[in-house]
């Protein structure tokens, strides 16, 4: 296995600007960093850092309090846990999160934010405790074109490469 990144917080502070609850501190003093949970696992777990409650139809957006240098050529590809899915329907908005290597040094210090949506027909309310499991990422290795010549730098979070969108 190549060793290509570490997970970290985000300072107190861009969690403040992104959680707006009374007991962001306590919150951010319980955020627990990614982890596989077996040795034959693909994917880092990405914990939910304060209770959550999606009603069917319902869409939250998630300071998860972390951020994550990774080695150039690499990047972080984001899903929800395989088991949310399955039973409640539970997606991300953005179908698949992409964190590029560069996203790191953003203005906002690379805070990774999921946006997920309960989309389920049956009715069904989903619940995550504090602390569990509800995205799962997984590295992987990229290529560039042979006439590859990008050279813009990214500055800001989300779109901040694309300004057309």
């Amino acid at each position: 296995m190549k060793r290509i990144a570490k997970f970290e917080k985000v300072s107190l502070d861009q969690f403040r600007q992104a959680y707006t609850g009374d007991d962001a501190e306590r919150v951010y003093n319980a955020i627990k960093l990614p982890r596989r949970a077996t040795s034959g696992s693909a994917g880092y777990d990405i914990f939910a850092p304060f209770e959550i409650t999606l009603k069917a139809g319902e869409t939250v957006k998630i300071p998860t309090g972390i951020r994550v240098k990774i080695e150039d050529g690499w990047f972080l590809s984001l899903y929800p846990r395989s088991g949310l899915g399955f039973k409640f329907r539970l997606q991300l908005d953005n179908t698949v999160g992409i964190i590029d290597s560069d996203y790191y040094n953003a203005e906002n210090e690379g805070h990774i934010m999921v946006k997920l949506t309960n989309d389920t027909r049956e009715g069904k309310t989903v619940q995550i405790a504090a602390g569990a499991g509800f995205v799962q990422g997984i590295f992987l290795e990229y290529g560039i074109t042979e006439d590859d010549d990008a050279d813009g730098e990214r500055i800001g979070g989300f779109g901040s490469t694309d300004n057309s969108l």
